[in-house]
């Protein structure tokens, strides 16, 4: 998958598809583009096209109107998305983003149980 490549636009429509699960090309114009006063149809199948061959959406043909899914799962996607931006500006390391979010306190107390768990299970060999 190349989703480290999205455009805006894209991403809205990925958006949509995680949030509503199966959409037609049509519903998903009437959700981006409902305010247009031009049909907005091209634009919404070229995005879908593009989702298509980077492997973020799939398409169902088997009915007369194709049906969008996410091929890719929201997670996913965000773990991507943080692998390559570490790479870029940490040398792949993640320390810097975890002791960011600690001291600007964006990781809630949930999120934080979360971690220690995931850590304690990949220091017995578990993750």
């Amino acid at each position: 998958m190349t989703a480290s490549q999205l455009t805006n636009a894209e991403l809205a429509v990925l958006e949509l598809l995680w949030e509503r699960g199966e959409l037609t090309a049509r519903q998903i114009r009437e959700h981006l583009y409902s305010e247009a006063e031009r049909a907005q149809h091209g634009t919404v199948q070229r995005f879908l096209q593009s989702l298509e061959e980077k492997g973020c959406v799939t398409r169902d043909r088997s009915l007369h109107v194709h049906l969008f899914t996410a091929a890719v799962t929201r997670e996913d996607f965000a773990g991507e998305q943080l692998v390559g931006l570490a790479e870029r500006l940490t040398g792949g390391s993640f320390a810097p983003f975890l002791t960011h979010l600690l001291r600007a306190k964006k990781i809630s107390r949930k999120e934080l149980d979360r971690l220690r768990t995931l850590l304690d299970g990949a220091g017995r060999g578990k993750a």
